[in-house]
Protein backbone atom coordinates (compact mmCIF):
# COMPACT_ATOMS: atom_id res chain seq x y z
CA UNK A 1 0.00 0.00 0.00
CA UNK A 2 0.91 3.50 -0.70
CA UNK A 3 -0.20 6.81 0.45
CA UNK A 4 -2.22 8.58 -2.01
CA UNK A 5 -0.56 12.12 -0.91
CA UNK A 6 3.07 10.33 -1.69
CA UNK A 7 2.67 9.18 -4.95
CA UNK A 8 1.02 12.47 -5.78
CA UNK A 9 4.48 14.51 -5.81
CA UNK A 10 5.20 12.62 -8.66
CA UNK A 11 3.38 14.20 -11.08
CA UNK A 12 2.05 18.02 -12.31
CA UNK A 13 -1.40 18.01 -10.94
CA UNK A 14 -4.00 20.26 -12.72
CA UNK A 15 -6.86 19.41 -9.97
CA UNK A 16 -7.88 17.05 -7.23
CA UNK A 17 -11.55 16.51 -6.26
CA UNK A 18 -11.74 14.69 -3.01
CA UNK A 19 -9.28 13.22 -0.37
CA UNK A 20 -5.63 12.59 -1.17
CA UNK A 21 -5.16 11.06 2.77
CA UNK A 22 -6.01 7.49 1.47
CA UNK A 23 -4.18 4.49 0.86
CA UNK A 24 -3.76 2.96 -2.57
CA UNK A 25 -3.56 -0.94 -2.94
CA UNK A 26 -2.00 -0.57 -6.98
CA UNK A 27 -1.91 1.13 -9.57
CA UNK A 28 -3.60 0.01 -12.94
CA UNK A 29 -4.12 1.31 -16.67
CA UNK A 30 -6.21 -1.36 -17.63
CA UNK A 31 -10.13 -0.58 -16.09
CA UNK A 32 -10.58 -4.66 -16.09
CA UNK A 33 -7.89 -4.92 -13.45
CA UNK A 34 -9.31 -1.77 -11.38
CA UNK A 35 -10.05 -3.43 -7.83
CA UNK A 36 -10.87 -2.27 -4.22
CA UNK A 37 -8.46 0.71 -2.95
CA UNK A 38 -7.01 0.85 -6.39
CA UNK A 39 -5.34 3.89 -8.63
CA UNK A 40 -6.81 3.60 -12.12
CA UNK A 41 -4.87 5.91 -14.99
CA UNK A 42 -7.23 6.55 -17.98
CA UNK A 43 -4.31 7.05 -20.68
CA UNK A 44 -5.16 8.00 -24.59
CA UNK A 45 -3.94 5.08 -26.43
CA UNK A 46 -3.61 4.31 -29.72
CA UNK A 47 -6.82 2.45 -30.56
CA UNK A 48 -8.75 3.19 -27.52
CA UNK A 49 -9.15 6.32 -25.25
CA UNK A 50 -9.49 3.86 -21.64
CA UNK A 51 -11.43 7.34 -20.27
CA UNK A 52 -14.61 6.27 -21.43
CA UNK A 53 -14.56 3.48 -18.87
CA UNK A 54 -14.80 5.65 -15.81
CA UNK A 55 -18.63 5.87 -15.53
CA UNK A 56 -17.80 1.98 -15.21
CA UNK A 57 -15.74 1.80 -12.48
CA UNK A 58 -18.03 4.21 -10.13
CA UNK A 59 -19.03 1.96 -7.15
CA UNK A 60 -15.71 -0.29 -7.55
CA UNK A 61 -14.47 1.14 -4.44
CA UNK A 62 -11.59 2.72 -5.83
CA UNK A 63 -9.12 4.48 -4.47
CA UNK A 64 -8.57 7.93 -7.40
CA UNK A 65 -8.74 7.97 -10.93
CA UNK A 66 -5.91 9.61 -12.57
CA UNK A 67 -7.79 11.46 -16.36
CA UNK A 68 -7.21 14.12 -18.43
CA UNK A 69 -10.86 15.38 -18.81
CA UNK A 70 -13.03 14.97 -14.91
CA UNK A 71 -16.05 13.08 -15.95
CA UNK A 72 -19.58 14.55 -15.53
CA UNK A 73 -20.76 12.16 -13.09
CA UNK A 74 -18.40 11.76 -9.76
CA UNK A 75 -18.35 8.72 -7.73
CA UNK A 76 -17.88 10.41 -4.21
CA UNK A 77 -16.33 7.60 -2.67
CA UNK A 78 -13.33 8.39 -5.18
CA UNK A 79 -10.49 10.53 -5.36
CA UNK A 80 -10.06 12.35 -9.09
CA UNK A 81 -6.61 13.26 -9.95
CA UNK A 82 -6.48 15.95 -13.52
CA UNK A 83 -3.56 15.84 -15.14
CA UNK A 84 -2.48 17.92 -18.38
CA UNK A 85 -1.05 14.13 -19.92
CA UNK A 86 -1.94 10.90 -18.20
CA UNK A 87 0.50 8.80 -20.11
CA UNK A 88 3.33 10.75 -18.66
CA UNK A 89 1.58 10.91 -14.78
CA UNK A 90 1.27 6.82 -15.41
CA UNK A 91 5.43 6.91 -16.10
CA UNK A 92 5.83 9.42 -12.88
CA UNK A 93 3.48 6.55 -10.96
CA UNK A 94 4.71 3.86 -11.54
CA UNK A 95 8.29 4.91 -10.98
CA UNK A 96 7.33 6.19 -7.78
CA UNK A 97 5.14 3.23 -6.99
CA UNK A 98 8.44 0.82 -7.20
CA UNK A 99 10.52 3.89 -5.30
CA UNK A 100 12.34 5.12 -8.24
CA UNK A 101 14.44 2.42 -9.02
CA UNK A 102 15.99 4.07 -12.25
CA UNK A 103 17.53 6.70 -9.78
CA UNK A 104 19.22 3.06 -8.18
CA UNK A 105 20.65 2.04 -11.38
CA UNK A 106 22.88 3.46 -13.77
CA UNK A 107 20.67 3.05 -16.81
CA UNK A 108 21.26 3.14 -20.71
CA UNK A 109 18.90 3.68 -23.40
CA UNK A 110 19.65 2.70 -26.72
CA UNK A 111 17.24 3.93 -29.61
CA UNK A 112 17.58 3.71 -33.76
CA UNK A 113 15.92 1.46 -36.16
CA UNK A 114 18.04 -1.28 -36.55
CA UNK A 115 20.88 -2.61 -34.02
CA UNK A 116 19.33 -1.40 -30.89
CA UNK A 117 19.12 -5.05 -29.60
CA UNK A 118 22.84 -6.10 -30.56
CA UNK A 119 23.87 -2.94 -29.25
CA UNK A 120 21.44 -2.85 -26.02
CA UNK A 121 22.31 -6.98 -25.01
CA UNK A 122 26.05 -6.94 -26.28
CA UNK A 123 26.57 -3.46 -23.13
CA UNK A 124 24.65 -5.30 -20.66
CA UNK A 125 27.34 -8.58 -21.75
CA UNK A 126 30.20 -6.53 -21.53
CA UNK A 127 29.26 -5.17 -18.14
CA UNK A 128 28.90 -8.82 -16.44
CA UNK A 129 32.54 -9.62 -18.52
CA UNK A 130 33.85 -6.01 -16.73
CA UNK A 131 32.42 -7.90 -13.20
CA UNK A 132 29.13 -6.17 -12.53
CA UNK A 133 25.73 -7.31 -11.92
CA UNK A 134 23.44 -5.92 -14.65
CA UNK A 135 19.56 -5.66 -16.14
CA UNK A 136 18.94 -6.09 -19.99
CA UNK A 137 15.39 -4.71 -21.62
CA UNK A 138 15.44 -5.95 -25.15
CA UNK A 139 13.65 -7.13 -27.59
CA UNK A 140 14.26 -10.82 -27.67
CA UNK A 141 14.65 -11.27 -23.51
CA UNK A 142 14.94 -9.32 -20.61
CA UNK A 143 17.73 -10.24 -17.94
CA UNK A 144 17.56 -9.66 -14.66
CA UNK A 145 21.63 -10.40 -14.39
CA UNK A 146 21.42 -13.74 -15.03
CA UNK A 147 17.87 -14.64 -14.65
CA UNK A 148 15.97 -14.89 -18.10
CA UNK A 149 12.47 -12.89 -18.06
CA UNK A 150 10.61 -13.61 -21.31
CA UNK A 151 9.55 -10.29 -23.25
CA UNK A 152 6.48 -9.29 -24.56
CA UNK A 153 7.30 -5.47 -26.11
CA UNK A 154 10.57 -4.39 -27.53
CA UNK A 155 10.05 -1.56 -24.10
CA UNK A 156 7.28 -3.02 -21.81
CA UNK A 157 4.78 -0.56 -20.44
CA UNK A 158 5.56 1.84 -17.53
CA UNK A 159 4.10 -0.20 -14.95
CA UNK A 160 6.13 -3.59 -16.23
CA UNK A 161 9.20 -1.63 -16.62
CA UNK A 162 9.53 -0.18 -13.29
CA UNK A 163 8.68 -3.43 -11.73
CA UNK A 164 11.28 -4.85 -13.82
CA UNK A 165 14.34 -2.47 -12.92
CA UNK A 166 13.23 -2.71 -8.84
CA UNK A 167 13.52 -6.43 -9.11
CA UNK A 168 16.86 -5.62 -10.61
CA UNK A 169 17.90 -3.46 -7.75
CA UNK A 170 16.74 -6.24 -5.61
CA UNK A 171 19.20 -7.93 -7.13
CA UNK A 172 21.83 -6.33 -6.49
CA UNK A 173 21.98 -4.72 -9.98
CA UNK A 174 24.41 -1.72 -10.72
CA UNK A 175 23.70 -1.30 -14.21
CA UNK A 176 20.73 -1.62 -16.41
CA UNK A 177 20.36 -0.97 -20.35
CA UNK A 178 17.53 -0.92 -22.57
CA UNK A 179 16.20 -0.57 -25.97
CA UNK A 180 14.11 2.92 -26.08
CA UNK A 181 11.43 1.82 -28.77
CA UNK A 182 10.18 5.00 -30.89
CA UNK A 183 6.47 3.57 -29.68
CA UNK A 184 7.67 3.98 -26.47
CA UNK A 185 9.12 7.46 -26.19
CA UNK A 186 6.15 8.52 -27.99
CA UNK A 187 4.00 6.98 -25.63
CA UNK A 188 5.38 7.99 -22.50
CA UNK A 189 6.36 4.91 -21.68
CA UNK A 190 9.76 6.24 -20.23
CA UNK A 191 8.41 9.07 -18.34
CA UNK A 192 9.38 9.17 -15.02
CA UNK A 193 12.92 7.25 -15.62
CA UNK A 194 16.49 8.78 -14.78
CA UNK A 195 18.86 7.79 -17.22
CA UNK A 196 22.63 8.09 -17.70
CA UNK A 197 23.29 7.81 -21.34
CA UNK A 198 21.02 7.60 -24.39
CA UNK A 199 22.70 5.80 -27.66
CA UNK A 200 21.60 6.24 -31.31
CA UNK A 201 22.59 3.89 -33.73
CA UNK A 202 20.56 4.86 -37.14
CA UNK A 203 17.33 5.87 -39.02
CA UNK A 204 15.93 4.05 -41.79
CA UNK A 205 12.48 3.71 -42.97
CA UNK A 206 10.59 1.30 -39.94
CA UNK A 207 7.13 1.72 -38.25
CA UNK A 208 5.11 4.24 -40.76
CA UNK A 209 2.11 2.06 -39.99
CA UNK A 210 2.24 3.94 -36.42
CA UNK A 211 4.10 7.10 -37.14
CA UNK A 212 2.93 8.07 -40.70
CA UNK A 213 5.91 10.02 -41.60
CA UNK A 214 9.48 9.87 -41.88
CA UNK A 215 9.80 12.78 -39.91
CA UNK A 216 7.27 11.92 -37.32
CA UNK A 217 9.27 8.71 -36.55
CA UNK A 218 12.15 10.97 -36.12
CA UNK A 219 10.77 13.14 -33.89
CA UNK A 220 9.71 9.96 -31.83
CA UNK A 221 13.58 9.09 -31.65
CA UNK A 222 14.53 12.63 -30.91
CA UNK A 223 12.40 12.86 -27.87
CA UNK A 224 13.92 10.39 -25.76
CA UNK A 225 17.62 12.23 -26.62
CA UNK A 226 16.11 15.86 -25.68
CA UNK A 227 14.59 14.47 -22.38
CA UNK A 228 18.26 13.66 -21.25
CA UNK A 229 19.39 15.42 -18.02
CA UNK A 230 22.72 17.31 -18.34
CA UNK A 231 24.54 14.62 -16.22
CA UNK A 232 23.67 12.09 -18.89
CA UNK A 233 25.57 11.43 -21.93
CA UNK A 234 24.43 11.47 -25.39
CA UNK A 235 26.17 9.51 -28.02
CA UNK A 236 25.34 9.51 -31.40
CA UNK A 237 26.05 7.71 -34.78
CA UNK A 238 27.56 10.98 -37.17
CA UNK A 239 27.60 8.60 -40.70
CA UNK A 240 24.03 8.37 -40.15
CA UNK A 241 22.00 11.48 -41.85
CA UNK A 242 20.08 12.24 -38.91
CA UNK A 243 23.06 11.24 -36.16
CA UNK A 244 23.71 14.89 -35.67
CA UNK A 245 20.24 16.23 -35.52
CA UNK A 246 19.11 13.95 -32.51
CA UNK A 247 21.82 16.31 -30.38
CA UNK A 248 20.37 19.44 -31.36
CA UNK A 249 18.33 20.26 -28.22
CA UNK A 250 19.54 17.78 -25.84
CA UNK A 251 21.26 18.75 -22.37
CA UNK A 252 23.63 15.73 -21.85
CA UNK A 253 27.16 15.83 -22.70
CA UNK A 254 27.55 15.50 -26.45
CA UNK A 255 29.81 12.61 -27.68
CA UNK A 256 30.32 10.95 -31.54
CA UNK A 257 31.09 7.41 -33.03
CA UNK A 258 31.82 6.69 -36.55
CA UNK A 259 33.73 4.27 -38.88
CA UNK A 260 33.85 6.66 -41.78
CA UNK A 261 35.53 10.24 -40.39
CA UNK A 262 36.89 11.67 -37.23
CA UNK A 263 34.95 11.63 -33.94
CA UNK A 264 35.29 10.87 -30.28
CA UNK A 265 34.95 7.07 -30.88
CA UNK A 266 36.16 5.78 -34.30
CA UNK A 267 36.12 1.80 -35.01
CA UNK A 268 37.69 0.52 -38.80
CA UNK A 269 37.26 -2.71 -40.37
CA UNK A 270 40.34 -3.98 -41.34
CA UNK A 271 39.55 -7.69 -42.12
CA UNK A 272 36.34 -9.42 -42.61
CA UNK A 273 35.14 -12.91 -42.80
CA UNK A 274 31.51 -15.01 -42.25
CA UNK A 275 32.83 -15.99 -38.91
CA UNK A 276 34.80 -12.93 -37.46
CA UNK A 277 36.22 -9.45 -38.33
CA UNK A 278 39.40 -7.66 -37.45
CA UNK A 279 38.94 -3.95 -35.88
CA UNK A 280 40.26 -0.70 -34.49
CA UNK A 281 38.45 1.29 -31.97
CA UNK A 282 40.10 4.63 -31.70
CA UNK A 283 43.24 2.83 -33.30
CA UNK A 284 43.72 -0.19 -31.08
CA UNK A 285 43.19 -3.73 -33.04
CA UNK A 286 41.18 -6.35 -31.75
CA UNK A 287 39.54 -9.54 -33.22
CA UNK A 288 35.82 -9.50 -32.94
CA UNK A 289 33.27 -12.46 -33.63
CA UNK A 290 30.67 -10.60 -35.79
CA UNK A 291 30.66 -9.87 -39.45
CA UNK A 292 29.19 -7.17 -41.56
CA UNK A 293 29.50 -2.81 -41.54
CA UNK A 294 26.67 -2.74 -39.55
CA UNK A 295 27.69 -4.43 -36.53
CA UNK A 296 30.90 -2.90 -37.16
CA UNK A 297 28.98 0.34 -36.01
CA UNK A 298 26.85 -1.30 -33.70
CA UNK A 299 30.69 -2.93 -31.63
CA UNK A 300 31.99 0.40 -31.84
CA UNK A 301 28.73 1.88 -30.19
CA UNK A 302 29.12 -0.72 -27.16
CA UNK A 303 33.46 0.24 -27.56
CA UNK A 304 31.89 4.56 -26.89
CA UNK A 305 29.58 3.46 -24.04
CA UNK A 306 31.71 1.14 -22.05
CA UNK A 307 34.34 4.26 -22.14
CA UNK A 308 31.76 6.70 -20.87
CA UNK A 309 30.68 4.41 -18.29
CA UNK A 310 34.26 5.14 -16.75
CA UNK A 311 35.08 0.95 -17.22
CA UNK A 312 38.63 0.68 -18.21
CA UNK A 313 40.00 0.93 -21.76
CA UNK A 314 42.25 -2.06 -20.92
CA UNK A 315 39.71 -4.39 -19.98
CA UNK A 316 37.33 -3.13 -22.03
CA UNK A 317 39.40 -4.10 -25.02
CA UNK A 318 40.46 -7.71 -24.04
CA UNK A 319 36.27 -8.12 -23.11
CA UNK A 320 35.22 -6.61 -26.89
CA UNK A 321 37.09 -9.83 -28.27
CA UNK A 322 34.95 -11.81 -25.79
CA UNK A 323 31.74 -10.71 -26.66
CA UNK A 324 29.47 -13.39 -28.75
CA UNK A 325 26.65 -12.33 -31.48
CA UNK A 326 22.97 -12.35 -30.15
CA UNK A 327 20.32 -14.85 -31.08
CA UNK A 328 19.19 -14.97 -34.29
CA UNK A 329 21.34 -11.83 -35.50
CA UNK A 330 23.52 -12.75 -38.53
CA UNK A 331 23.58 -16.57 -36.49
CA UNK A 332 25.30 -18.99 -38.76
CA UNK A 333 24.56 -22.91 -39.75
CA UNK A 334 27.24 -24.91 -41.52
CA UNK A 335 25.98 -27.88 -43.84
CA UNK A 336 27.91 -30.80 -43.86
CA UNK A 337 27.85 -29.98 -48.12
CA UNK A 338 29.69 -26.65 -47.79
CA UNK A 339 26.91 -24.42 -47.86
CA UNK A 340 26.24 -21.45 -44.94
CA UNK A 341 23.22 -19.86 -44.06
CA UNK A 342 22.44 -16.81 -42.18
CA UNK A 343 19.70 -15.89 -39.96
CA UNK A 344 18.81 -12.72 -38.73
CA UNK A 345 16.31 -10.41 -38.17
CA UNK A 346 16.13 -7.83 -40.79
CA UNK A 347 12.97 -6.85 -41.50
CA UNK A 348 13.72 -2.99 -42.92
CA UNK A 349 14.63 -2.41 -46.08
CA UNK A 350 18.06 -1.20 -44.78
CA UNK A 351 18.67 -3.96 -42.78
CA UNK A 352 17.77 -6.32 -45.46
CA UNK A 353 20.92 -4.20 -47.35
CA UNK A 354 23.15 -4.59 -44.46
CA UNK A 355 22.95 -8.19 -44.17
CA UNK A 356 23.06 -9.23 -47.82
CA UNK A 357 26.28 -6.66 -48.38
CA UNK A 358 28.36 -8.00 -45.37
CA UNK A 359 27.95 -11.63 -46.65
CA UNK A 360 28.91 -10.10 -50.59
CA UNK A 361 32.20 -8.52 -48.74
CA UNK A 362 33.09 -11.90 -47.47
CA UNK A 363 32.46 -14.34 -49.93
CA UNK A 364 32.86 -12.23 -53.27
CA UNK A 365 32.04 -14.36 -56.17
CA UNK A 366 33.17 -16.87 -54.51
CA UNK A 367 29.59 -17.93 -54.18
CA UNK A 368 25.79 -17.79 -54.45
CA UNK A 369 23.17 -15.70 -52.51
CA UNK A 370 19.87 -17.36 -51.84
CA UNK A 371 17.82 -14.80 -49.85
CA UNK A 372 14.92 -16.18 -48.44
CA UNK A 373 12.22 -12.53 -47.30
CA UNK A 374 9.10 -11.55 -46.34
CA UNK A 375 7.07 -8.66 -44.47
CA UNK A 376 5.15 -8.81 -41.54
CA UNK A 377 1.21 -8.17 -42.00
CA UNK A 378 -0.80 -5.34 -40.50
CA UNK A 379 2.65 -3.20 -41.07
CA UNK A 380 3.97 -0.49 -43.55
CA UNK A 381 2.84 -1.98 -46.89
CA UNK A 382 5.16 0.66 -48.21
CA UNK A 383 8.35 -1.24 -47.07
CA UNK A 384 7.32 -4.61 -48.72
CA UNK A 385 8.44 -3.72 -52.35
CA UNK A 386 11.18 -2.06 -51.18
CA UNK A 387 12.83 -5.21 -49.39
CA UNK A 388 12.38 -7.48 -52.45
CA UNK A 389 13.95 -5.31 -54.29
CA UNK A 390 16.45 -4.90 -52.45
CA UNK A 391 17.05 -8.25 -52.12
CA UNK A 392 16.83 -8.89 -55.36
CA UNK A 393 19.46 -6.98 -56.52
CA UNK A 394 21.88 -8.11 -53.91
CA UNK A 395 21.21 -11.92 -54.31
CA UNK A 396 21.48 -14.39 -57.27
CA UNK A 397 17.94 -16.07 -56.21
CA UNK A 398 15.42 -14.44 -53.92
CA UNK A 399 12.63 -16.64 -52.78
CA UNK A 400 9.55 -14.49 -50.92
CA UNK A 401 7.93 -16.13 -48.35
CA UNK A 402 5.45 -15.47 -45.33
CA UNK A 403 6.79 -13.79 -42.42
CA UNK A 404 4.26 -13.09 -39.39
CA UNK A 405 1.11 -12.31 -41.59
CA UNK A 406 -1.32 -11.57 -38.56
CA UNK A 407 -4.76 -10.72 -39.95
CA UNK A 408 -3.63 -10.38 -43.60
CA UNK A 409 -3.15 -13.16 -46.36
CA UNK A 410 0.05 -13.95 -47.13
CA UNK A 411 -0.69 -14.24 -50.77
CA UNK A 412 -1.67 -10.67 -50.91
CA UNK A 413 1.26 -9.30 -48.93
CA UNK A 414 3.76 -11.20 -51.80
CA UNK A 415 1.51 -9.75 -54.26
CA UNK A 416 2.80 -6.17 -52.35
CA UNK A 417 6.61 -7.29 -52.63
CA UNK A 418 5.92 -8.74 -56.04
CA UNK A 419 5.51 -5.02 -56.95
CA UNK A 420 8.79 -3.74 -56.36
CA UNK A 421 10.43 -6.21 -59.17
CA UNK A 422 11.55 -5.74 -62.63
CA UNK A 423 11.47 -8.53 -65.10
CA UNK A 424 15.20 -9.25 -64.71
CA UNK A 425 14.56 -9.06 -60.94
CA UNK A 426 11.48 -11.57 -61.55
CA UNK A 427 13.11 -14.27 -63.82
CA UNK A 428 15.19 -14.62 -60.65
CA UNK A 429 12.55 -14.76 -57.96
CA UNK A 430 10.18 -17.70 -56.56
CA UNK A 431 7.29 -17.11 -54.44
CA UNK A 432 6.46 -19.83 -51.61
CA UNK A 433 3.77 -18.38 -49.16
CA UNK A 434 4.55 -21.48 -46.73
CA UNK A 435 7.75 -20.58 -44.59
CA UNK A 436 9.36 -24.34 -43.93
CA UNK A 437 8.72 -24.82 -47.90
CA UNK A 438 10.58 -21.83 -48.92
CA UNK A 439 13.65 -22.87 -46.85
CA UNK A 440 13.62 -26.27 -47.51
CA UNK A 441 13.83 -24.83 -51.65
CA UNK A 442 16.64 -22.35 -50.37
CA UNK A 443 18.68 -25.52 -48.96
CA UNK A 444 17.79 -27.69 -52.10
CA UNK A 445 18.88 -24.85 -54.22
CA UNK A 446 22.32 -24.39 -52.79
CA UNK A 447 25.81 -25.47 -53.78
CA UNK A 448 28.86 -25.81 -51.85
CA UNK A 449 30.22 -22.42 -51.04
CA UNK A 450 26.70 -20.58 -51.20
CA UNK A 451 25.50 -18.57 -48.47
CA UNK A 452 21.17 -18.68 -47.67
CA UNK A 453 20.20 -16.02 -45.86
CA UNK A 454 16.66 -16.49 -43.71
CA UNK A 455 15.45 -12.96 -43.28
CA UNK A 456 12.84 -11.43 -40.99
CA UNK A 457 12.34 -13.09 -37.83
CA UNK A 458 15.87 -14.18 -36.32
CA UNK A 459 15.23 -14.97 -32.81
CA UNK A 460 11.78 -15.42 -32.93
CA UNK A 461 10.24 -19.08 -32.44
CA UNK A 462 6.91 -18.53 -33.81
CA UNK A 463 4.65 -17.36 -36.46
CA UNK A 464 1.84 -15.12 -36.29
CA UNK A 465 -1.18 -16.01 -38.35
CA UNK A 466 -5.22 -14.61 -38.04
CA UNK A 467 -4.45 -13.79 -34.19
CA UNK A 468 -3.02 -17.28 -33.10
CA UNK A 469 0.76 -18.13 -32.79
CA UNK A 470 2.34 -20.90 -34.01
CA UNK A 471 5.57 -22.51 -33.26
CA UNK A 472 8.30 -21.74 -36.18
CA UNK A 473 11.88 -21.16 -35.52
CA UNK A 474 14.28 -20.73 -38.58
CA UNK A 475 16.94 -21.77 -36.79
CA UNK A 476 15.47 -24.78 -36.27
CA UNK A 477 13.89 -25.63 -39.80
CA UNK A 478 17.84 -24.98 -41.33
CA UNK A 479 19.37 -26.87 -38.95
CA UNK A 480 16.43 -29.67 -39.92
CA UNK A 481 17.12 -29.47 -43.57
CA UNK A 482 20.60 -29.38 -43.36
CA UNK A 483 20.33 -32.97 -42.05
CA UNK A 484 18.50 -33.80 -45.34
Amino acid sequence: MKQLSQLLKAINVVKIVGDTNRQVSEIVSDSRKAVDSSMFVAVRGVNVDSHQYIPQLNGKGLAAIVCEKLPEQLDESVTYIQVENSAVALGQLASQWWDNPSTKLKLVGITGTNGKTTTATLVYEMARLMGYKAGLLSTVCNYIDSEAVPATHTTPDPLSLNALLARMVEAGCEYAVMEVSSHAAHQHRIAGLQFVGGVFSNLTRDHLDYHKTVDAYLEAKKMFFDALPSEAFALTNIDDKVGEVMLQNTKALKKRYSLRSQADFVGRVIESRLDGTLMTFNGREVEVLFTGKFNAYNLTAVYATSILLGWDAEEVMVNMSRLVPVAGRFQAFHSPKGVTAIVDYAHTPDAVVNVLTAIRDVIGNKGNIITVVGAGGNRDKGKRPIMAREAAARSEKVILTSDNPRDEEPTDILRDMEEGLDDEARAKTLSISDRREAIRTATMLAQAGDVILIAGKGHEDYQEIKGVKYHFDDREVVTEMFKI
